[in-house]
């Protein structure tokens, strides 16, 4: 018996070490893990009362008190840190030292994600070489730090093209948001995109895009190239309803369009659909209207309410354009800074377009935008028959010039009561099948109807952009920085470390 007490000590150690390794691998063997744990104290217990003496002698040691002195700071050491670590992981704070505020999110998203109620999941589709990769990551952690109903899942779609294939993705950097049956998709990595889809996919209802036809319109069923068949699956992915609308049947837009589409109108609309159109704006309504260049749709009246007059003319620009392209496919880069264009990081491709005029002088109920324009080196050809295209002074118009503008009423609108807008737009081609994939058109489009629908209305939070000014030295400059950082710096610490060594050797 004698023999097998100094032995309990290690069956004890043994035991409890068991217990905690079978509770990590099954917590549910709580009976099994009680016994283990019960049968090492039993063992410990009797281990140190038959050794108590020598426990007691061994205790008494200098040695063993400073040993036992390390131990429990070192224990206490461990357990600080346990404590501020499971502190932090539940209260953990954030501090931006950033001179812009790079990393804080504004009061407008605060708002917005501390009221949600489901989840909203984002999985973004990038590459840790891609320039957007960050910009999503950095944001996305703000967010998950301001509400545990944000999940966030990165997926490389070279990688994953299985997972790429399922959710539809055709472009790099775009991020899908879902919340139950509702989804939406963002190309663009900003603070005001994230937080408008949070506020999309968070409400129960789907916004209705309504498309004027019964005048040749370009057709939302169309797969071929003049059709608008991609330009619905898009707002189909955007969360948005779409549909038709025919002013020659109904008396009146209905009430619950969010957005009302005239996409390239090739017969003339009657007087009395403008009517109704006008109707329909002066209540709040909001109107994208796109003519191509040589097209008579009529509207000249009711455009004309608004200021607006369609200009006479195919744009051609020599700066703005494809690549020994054709002298009209204009490749827009110069935008006014607008909602709309605040995130457009890519030029609009606009095949044949008009340019538009705002009559300031005749219209004082309106503000107008012009969003987009064409380069100095561009103008309005009048005659591309006959002739090689050149710029007449006396039968052109030069530019620059307007060929998009976003208007709304100077007057605020009642309260809980829509404010109206219109955007005019001097092409429809540019959102065709053949052309709406090309980046910039679908940015700006989305972005044009996202604001029309009051989506980006709902916030007003200004792109952050990080300071940078790098410090290009003189060659003065040049010179101190070589001998500070090259010859001074290191002699300096030369002899300081000699003269630490010389002392040190003294003692």
């Amino acid at each position: 018996m004698k023999r097998l007490i100094p032995g309990l000590g290690a069956i004890g150690a043994i035991l409890g070490i068991a217990g905690l390794v079978v509770y990590s691998l099954d917590p549910g063997l709580l009976r099994l893990v009680t016994l283990l744990e019960g049968l090492a104290l039993v063992c410990l217990i009797v281990f140190f009362v038959t050794h108590y003496e020598t426990v007691k002698a061994f205790s008494s040691r200098r040695s063993t008190r400073l040993g036992f002195n390390s131990i429990v700071m070192v224990l206490l050491f461990i357990g600080i840190l346990s404590i501020a670590n499971f502190l932090v992981a539940r209260h953990s704070t954030r501090w931006d030292f950033s001179e812009t505020g790079h990393f804080t999110l504004a009061p407008q998203t605060f708002q917005v994600l501390r009221g949600l109620k489901q989840d909203i999941k984002f999985t973004v589709f990038s590459q840790d070489r891609s320039p957007l990769y960050a910009t999503y990551r950095d944001l996305l952690d703000s967010y998950k730090q301001a509400s545990d109903k944000i999940k966030v899942e990165f997926v490389d779609p070279e990688r994953k093209p299985g997972v790429a294939r399922q959710y539809g993705i055709t472009r790099m950097d775009t991020a899908v948001v879902e919340s139950g049956e509702q989804s939406t998709r963002l190309t663009a990595a900003s603070e005001s995109e994230l937080t408008g889809a949070v506020i999309r996919l968070s409400k129960n209802t789907k916004k209705r895009v309504l498309f004027l036809e019964g005048h040749g319109e370009r057709s939302l069923t169309d797969t071929q190239r003049n059709g608008f068949a991609i330009l619905k699956e898009a707002l189909t992915k955007q969360g948005y309803d779409s549909g038709t609308l025919s002013l020659l049947q109904e008396s009146a837009v209905p009430d619950n369009t969010a957005v009302l589409v005239i996409g390239g109108p090739r017969q003339s609309v009657t007087p009395e659909e403008q009517d109704r159109l006008n109707q329909y704006v002066a209540v709040g309504g909001h109107v994208l209207i796109m003519l191509d260049p040589d097209v008579q749709a009529g509207l000249e009246p009711l455009l004309a309410k608004w200021g607006v007059e369609l200009g006479k003319g195919i744009l051609v620009d020599l700066q703005d354009r494809i690549a020994q392209g054709d002298l009209t496919a204009l490749l827009v880069r110069t935008f006014t800074e607008h909602e709309i264009t605040q995130d457009l990081t890519a030029a609009v491709l606009f095949p044949a377009a008009r340019h538009l005029v705002f009559h300031e002088d005749q219209v004082k109920d309106w503000d107008y935008v012009p969003l987009a324009r064409t380069s100095p080196r561009s103008w309005a050809e009048t005659d591309l028959k006959g002739r090689v295209v050149s710029f007449n002074a006396k039968e052109d118009v030069q530019g620059p010039l307007p060929l998009a503008f976003a208007l709304t009423p100077k007057k605020a609108a009642e309260p809980g009561k829509p404010r109206a807008a219109v955007v005019v737009i001097g092409n429809s081609s540019f959102a065709s099948n053949g052309y709406v994939n090309f980046p910039g058109n679908t940015d700006f489009l989305l972005h044009t109807i996202g604001w029309l629908a009051e989506e980006r209305d709902l916030i007003s939070i200004t792109p952050k952009e990080p300071a940078f000014r790098p410090f290009i030295p003189n060659p003065a400059q040049e010179r101190a920085l070589l001998y500070i950082q090259v010859l001074l710096l290191p002699s300096l610490t030369f002899l300081w470390g000699m003269t630490i060594w010389k002392r040190r050797r003294r003692l």
